[in-house]
């Protein structure tokens, strides 16, 4: 943008992508909102499932987190992902260094992608592999439009929403690779739990997951 940027921000000043408040010096978040967010401390970012190793999450889906992922993921805030990369970035690093050899994440169907426009999981772990200079690959697909997880009950109606409905792609190198999967948000992990036993049914050694945020009532 060059010369434009100053009047852009003049016009549309830039603002905290959880608090909404309008940024000074800051870039993507608040100095307030930098050091107020729910955040997983320690082994609160660590959660273990089925044919997953394990899953990290830097924040509690809660509060202000949870408002600025529903513009994120519905409101068409897609811009967010860049900001919120470096939260999942360090959160990576910390708990799982050295431990993957690419990232990839959860599918949206064809049918949701085309009425959302993007693809906020694939969004959200391209940009994370960039800050922790990884490689992000397409592995699999979306091959039945499912409901909505978030309007179904527990942790087994959640599973039988999706199941049998990833496939792995054709030309996707899996075998004895150790795979980082992604998705925007974990809460019963139905959906990294499928496409985890997807990626080891094709011969991956090992699927590790990161998330931005973890359901708040396991706090």
């Amino acid at each position: 943008m060059g010369i434009f940027t100053p009047v852009l921000d003049l016009l549309f000043p830039p603002k905290c992508v959880f608090c909404r408040r309008v940024l000074r010096r800051e870039r993507g978040v608040c100095s307030a909102c930098a050091a107020e967010l729910p955040a997983c401390v320690g082994d609160e970012a660590l959660q273990y499932g089925d044919f997953f190793s394990v899953c990290v999450s830097p924040l509690y889906y809660a509060d202000t987190v949870r408002e600025s992922h529903h513009r994120y993921k519905f409101g068409g805030s897609r811009w967010y992902a860049s900001v919120y990369a470096p939260f999942v970035a360090a959160c990576v690093a910390e708990h799982l260094a050295g431990r993957y050899d690419f990232v990839t994440w959860v599918p949206l169907s064809r049918k949701r992608l085309r009425k959302r426009g993007y693809d906020q999981a694939r969004l959200l772990a391209e940009a994370t592999a960039k800050v922790l200079d990884a490689v992000a690959v397409p592995t699999m697909k979306k091959i039945k439009h499912t409901s909505p997880l978030s309007g179904l009950g527990g942790k087994e109606e959640r599973r039988a929403n999706i199941a049998g409905v990833y496939r792995v792609l054709g030309d996707a190198v899996i075998a004895d690779k150790r795979i980082l999967l992604m998705d925007d948000i974990v809460t019963t992990g139905s959906s990294l739990t499928e496409c985890a036993k997807c990626l080891l049914m094709a011969g991956a050694e090992e699927v590790l997951c990161a998330t931005l945020a973890r359901r708040a009532e396991e706090r």
